[in-house]
């Protein structure tokens, strides 16, 4: 009886106790579980329509727009969250517009502007703020979330989940079938205003992202689960529920590799995802494995 109990208790200090001990592995763990809900969907509709790039490259947009927060007012979350925001929404803009005025196809512009972005961006922490403010702002730190930037997740993903689901019937019309709802718009709802929609909340889950995963991480919670929950489910809403799952993962193993190994939280929630990920290739319906067995039984 007594080894049992060592045991459980144990199993309980491995997988539990930072989390009771601390309150800020409770406000990360919090943080993290909240935005894996809100952006690992998102993730999903950029992979239906061929877009998981861009989450990519909003991502590394956001950069400037935080900067200037930061050469402002410093490490106010307020400011550095409205800064990436607009220039999120200021660098799909003229992406867009370049693409319509000139040669150049919408990928191209995307990847020249965002790549001159994360330049700028670099540039303006660099100048004016420590190696370590760029280094937060880049990877983040899920360990430093504070009770204002608690809020700020928790609000963007509120806001995220109930748009997602108010839009969700739009948005699986314009991923499926843009003409058809182009043609049957009404009152001014045509496809443009479901993209622009739909980019502004890529933009402010990377936004609320930047704090725990940093800019250049923020995206690993959007794509990885996505991606994974593609081999293993056929239907949308099962490939949203899976995701989102995989992200709740990858966060709570990822805050508990970090405390127990010492090692920086963001990449290694981001590890994790990726680890879940490799392991979908291997093991999922959709993934080397099965096809191998299926090949073989028919060949039998």
């Amino acid at each position: 009886m007594a080894g049992s109990l060592t045991v459980l208790q144990s199993i309980w200090d491995l997988l539990w106790a930072p989390f009771a001990d601390f309150a800020f592995m409770r406000r990360a763990l919090v943080a993290t579980l909240a935005l894996s809900l809100s952006a690992a969907p998102l993730g999903v509709f950029l992979t239906l329509r061929r877009m998981s790039l861009l989450g990519d490259a909003l991502s590394h947009a956001i950069l400037p727009g935080v900067a200037i927060g930061f050469m402002l007012c410093g490490l106010s979350l307020t400011a550095m969250a409205a800064g990436g925001v607009v220039a999120g929404m200021l660098v799909a803009a003229l992406a867009g517009w370049i693409s319509r005025s000139t040669a150049l196809k919408e990928d191209a512009s995307l990847a020249a502007v965002y790549l001159a972005a994360l330049a700028l961006g670099v540039t303006l922490i660099s100048g004016h703020g420590t190696q370590l403010d760029l280094l937060h702002i880049l990877f983040g730190s899920a360990l430093g979330v504070d009770t204002p930037g608690l809020w700020l997740v928790a609000t963007v993903a509120s806001v995220s989940m109930l748009a997602l689901a108010a839009a969700y019937r739009g948005l699986v019309l314009e991923s499926f079938d843009p003409v058809f709802l182009s043609a049957a718009g009404r009152r001014g709802w045509h496809t443009w205003v479901w993209q622009q929609g739909f980019l502004m909340l890529v933009v402010i889950n990377l936004v609320a992202g930047f704090q725990t995963l940093g800019t250049l991480m923020a995206v690993g919670l959007m794509m990885l689960p996505a991606v994974s929950a593609k081999l293993w489910h056929d239907t949308l809403p099962a490939q949203l529920v899976n995701a989102s799952a995989q992200a709740m993962l990858a966060g709570y193993l990822g805050l508990l590799l970090s405390y127990h190994l010492d090692t920086p939280s963001g990449p290694t929630i981001i590890g994790c995802a990726g680890a879940l990920y490799f392991a979908s290739l291997l093991l999922a319906p959709g993934g080397w494995l099965p096809r191998v067995l299926n090949r073989a039984h028919r060949v039998a």
